[in-house]
């Protein structure tokens, strides 16, 4: 029998870590399991204390017939903790477990488990199911509103021209009151947040260009619509989350049009310089996304701190929002010499959290969040390099011959054991609540859908991983049903209520099944993450508390490469049966064949 050092296993969740919000000072038990087969001498923590090593001395807590636990005790100094565990002697020799996985030499610390002194997050994010709403597509109240000059009218069963000039000013008449009417198919999907896309009065349709941060768009239903629908969503048990610009405004909001009229105020509130292409500073180089400055305390007391800020209204009576998303996070307090996106995510999360120790905040990051997740400022990110991008990869049809996120190629596939590697480096970066409360998405109103990228057996694997794997599920509005686009234009289509057969009732079914063990199960909720097998069309996991151990696997096509003997890991065992193939075991063998792609779940007894 062979056994792998990367069955050694520790992650950050509570049947590791015995406190996941301490204080300094305080000093946590954790724990780490290796099968009984592995004979190491000496287990040990390395530590970081104000930058320097320190070796904390392990010791066997517990064993059983199949595993040995050993367990040290980690003095918390640092407001982040950064730790690893050391081994040597016996059949393992000298290696390290990271939050990566287990390396046989020594590497740098950017891989390490961490534990922050922070807050948690609010208890009711760990059972979130987040439903994303682009206000314009989703549903229509058949209110008319005056148009603005830069709206394109379009009818609801049109699908948006996707690139061209008209893209960002195409109107199709979704409102909010129109979602209050549709609340039933959240309901019914199992969908408990509602996340919107910017809703405040701007240039376009995706209003990420807002004219003021102090009102709803009158073509959305203005204020009052907001007001009602949250209390229905409130009313049935959901929440409701907004989408902020922290970074930029629009050029027609009230702030730069004072600021460029020379407003002693106003004008701190962003950069101005003739050597800029357009005399000021804006995201990317687009012209009418002014970016802010984070040098103006005058900015960060309107926007953020001050009692009646922007981000603090909207999270009180009349409006009650449960938190916020936040666009290009990453970005925020970030220009150039200035570095002062910590500050902007800390001084939100305070402003928040004086408003309630149940507000969620949530950025935008599309590459490397780790570093921004310290647990002092944003809860969790987007989680586009640990989920969307390396299911994508994996899953992707030949036939989707289309850019990938903007990298200059199609999307690359990828096997199951790279795609593995790829979700454990990414997430390794983060304090594993951070990790929990990020959101998994499988695309988004800026990504082309799920469907038209991995096709219709595919999608309901990747909806499987997407309801599986640690982190917040995120569904864009209409992939329950099906919906299809190339990019993320193309992808913004308006949802086929009065087009039954563009709806795909069995995704929709599957979806509601997947939810309903996503939200009744407390291993998916806040259990650990063990990679089991990982190969070309095929991988195993699984999600476990104490007493609750789901094993699910997942393949993309057919495939006889699994095969794994269950009693290292897990002793005498049986298998029941969640989604999927019923299995018997032979010899203690987790093995089967599949004809395609297929994705399982099985409930560990033993």
């Amino acid at each position: 029998m062979t056994v792998d050092c990367n069955w050694i296993h520790h992650d950050g969740s509570a049947q590791y870590v015995d406190n996941l919000a301490p204080h300094p000072g305080d000093e946590v038990s954790i724990r780490v399991r290796v099968p009984r087969a592995l004979t190491p001498e000496r287990v040990w923590v390395r530590t970081i204390h104000d930058g320097e090593p320190k070796m904390v001395i392990a010791r066997i807590s517990s064993e059983n017939d199949h595993e040995v636990w050993w367990q040290a005790e980690l003095p918390i100094l640092n407001a982040r903790s950064h730790y690893r565990w050391g081994f040597s002697g016996g059949n393992v020799g000298y290696g390290w477990l990271t939050a990566a996985g287990w390396v046989d030499h020594d590497v740098t610390d950017a891989f390490d488990f961490a534990i922050s002194t922070a807050p948690l997050p609010p208890a009711w994010a760990s059972t979130a199911v987040v439903y994303q709403i682009y206000p314009d597509r989703f549903a229509s109240s058949g209110a008319r509103y005056e148009l603005p000059e830069w709206a394109v009218p379009r009818e609801w069963d049109q699908h948006p021209e996707g690139r061209s000039k008209n893209t960002p000013h195409e109107y199709f008449g979704g409102d909010l009151p129109g979602v209050a009417t549709h609340l039933d198919h959240l309901e019914k999907l199992g969908a408990n947040v509602v996340y919107f896309t910017p809703f405040f009065p701007a240039g376009s349709t995706h209003r990420y260009d807002a004219s003021t941060f102090r009102h709803v768009d009158p073509l959305l239903g203005g204020d009052e619509g907001l007001i009602e629908l949250v209390n229905a969503a409130h009313a049935r048990g959901m929440r409701v989350m907004g989408d902020i610009t922290l970074n930029h405004s629009g050029v027609t909001h009230e702030w730069f049009v004072a600021a460029s009229e020379g407003h002693p105020v106003y004008s701190t509130y962003y950069t101005f310089n003739p050597s800029y292409p357009y005399g000021y500073a804006c995201w990317l180089g687009v012209r009418s996304l002014p970016k802010f400055n984070y040098e103006s305390e005058a900015l960060k007391q309107e926007l953020i701190s001050d009692h009646n800020s922007v981000i603090r209204m909207w999270l009180r009576q009349p409006f009650n929002l449960d938190g916020w998303r936040v666009d290009v996070a990453n970005m925020t307090g970030r220009q150039g010499v200035m570095e002062r996106n910590d500050e902007a995510a800390e001084l939100t999360r305070l402003a928040m959290a004086e408003e309630g120790d149940d507000k969620l905040l949530i950025a935008e990051h599309f590459h490397d969040a780790g570093p921004d997740l310290d647990g002092h400022g944003w809860h969790g990110a987007m989680n586009y390099s640990a989920f969307m991008k390396p299911v994508w990869n994996w899953l992707v049809q030949e036939s989707f011959a289309h850019e990938f996120l903007g990298t200059p190629t199609n999307v690359p596939q990828i096997s199951a054991d790279q795609m593995v590697r790829t979700i454990r480096s990414f997430a390794s970066r983060m304090p594993w609540r951070s990790y929990l409360t990020s959101w998994s998405l499988l695309g988004s109103h800026d990504t082309a859908r799920i469907r038209s990228v991995v096709g219709r057996e595919r999608h309901h694997v990747a909806a499987g991983l997407l309801m599986t794997l640690p982190g917040t599920p995120m569904i864009f509005a209409g992939d329950e049903v099906g919906a299809e686009g190339l990019w993320g234009e193309d992808a913004r289509t308006t949802f086929p209520w009065q087009r039954p057969a563009e709806r795909d009732e069995q995704t929709f079914e599957w979806y509601q099944r997947l939810i309903d063990i996503r939200t009744t199960s407390r291993a998916l909720a806040e259990g650990g993450l063990r990679w089991i097998f990982a190969g070309d069309h095929g991988l195993v996991f699984a999600r476990e508390v104490e007493g609750e151990c789901l094993i699910i696997a997942a393949t993309r096509a057919a495939t006889s490469e699994i095969s794994v003997d269950l009693s290292v890991l897990y002793g005498s065992h049986r298998l029941v049966q969640v989604v999927g193939t019923p299995i018997s075991l032979e010899n203690n063998q987790f093995a089967f064949d599949t004809e395609g792609a297929e994705f399982l779940v099985w409930r560990l007894t033993v």
